[in-house]
């Protein structure tokens, strides 16, 4: 993965990062001049060590938010390259032009044939404005739903990596019917008689994300977020002030232990220790693990038992149950009491 920005961390990354730059002073005063203490270099190893557990076990949902947002963030090409072999890229959505903030084609996973697709968003200025920053346009969709009906042609299993703030918003686009193009990609994936493996690996905004997300199984990578909106845009509309990010995302509920509670995601994929792009080698075996174990469970139920579950899986979303006041006082007295706020809260 190129390395293309001098960004080394946030605020929060601060007390990691001053030690990390002490351990790296030590290593090269006893590699060029034999002097350092190895003593000193483990005691700095292992205070840095726990202070890495002690920063990002205990990170907010904003400041998730901002490690999925990380320049050297591994993208979906660079989890292509190390999760898939004789990846071969499709261009074109037959109808307009070639988006490049998607990016799909047939692979093997080990030994099993899967058509993959992903937001692409750019590491330098040139190649994050050919990618549009990772925001699809309409034929970036129609090109994905097309890789996607190539692939239940073929009875491919379809891997989706989703990493966008959302579909592209311009004038262009909307033209050119971007509304239509989600809808479609979320009624025609919805139908696809092959498995579907989705997985946020970054950023999942709004119908940007979605219209890629429609799937068997949904799997978030451990610091990704996934939104109807992000932040910003919440805090802009609800309080007025995009400076307020950090408390929408707190009400949002959008990191992976929230949707995972929520049982909107299935499954969390762990990260190395300050975030995927540490290691990312790492992150992506992990991931190439994870999508192995879904395929294989997949792949063992028949057409009508996959398209059965995946309607009931997709209904589940939202449900929730009112209760009556006769429900309430009937209820146990802890019950009864988050009830009744609940309602309060409600009126």
């Amino acid at each position: 993965m190129p390395e293309t920005s001098s960004f080394r961390g946030y605020d929060f990354e601060k007390p990691v990062l001053e030690l990390e730059d002490k351990i790296a002073e030590l290593e090269a005063l006893s590699k060029n001049n034999g002097a350092g203490s190895a003593d000193e270099l483990a005691e700095l190893q292992e205070k840095c060590l726990q202070t890495k557990k002690s920063v990002y076990s205990q990170l907010t949902p904003w400041q998730r938010v901002q490690l999925a947002r990380h320049p050297r963030r591994p993208y979906s090409l660079d989890y292509i390259q190390r999760v898939f072999s004789d990846f071969i890229e499709l261009h074109g959505d037959r109808c307009f032009a070639d988006d490049k903030a998607i990016v799909g084609g047939p692979a093997f996973l080990d030994d099993i044939p899967v058509m993959v697709i992903g937001h692409q968003k750019g590491r330098s200025v040139q190649e994050s404005m050919a990618r549009n920053f990772g925001m699809p346009h309409p034929e970036g969709y129609r090109k994905a739903l097309r890789l996607m009906k190539l692939a239940a042609q073929f009875d491919m299993p379809i891997i989706t990596l989703i990493d966008t703030s959302g579909a592209y918003p311009g004038i262009g686009a909307e033209e050119r019917g971007q509304a239509t193009a989600i809808a479609e990609s979320l009624r025609d994936m919805s139908a696809l008689p092959v498995p579907i493996l989705c997985c946020v690996i970054g950023e999942g905004g709004s119908g940007g994300a979605l219209a890629i997300g429609i799937g068997d199984r949904l799997l978030m990578m451990e610091n990704a977020w996934y939104s109807v909106i992000s932040p910003e845009g919440c805090a802009a509309i609800l309080f007025r002030d995009a400076a307020k990010a950090p408390e929408a995302a707190q009400a949002l509920k959008l990191t992976a232990s929230d949707l995972k509670e929520l049982s909107i995601i299935d499954e969390t994929i762990p990260e190395p220790l300050g975030g995927a792009h540490r290691d990312v080698d790492v992150a992506a075996q992990t991931m190439k693990d994870i999508f192995k174990t879904h395929l294989r469970e997949l792949r063992d139920l028949s057409t009508d038992e996959l398209m059965d579950r995946r309607y009931k899986k997709l209904r589940a979303i939202g449900i929730f149950q009112e209760q009556t006041q006769k429900q309430v006082k009937s209820a146990p007295p802890k019950k009864r009491k988050k009830s009744k706020q609940l309602m309060e809260e409600k009126r």
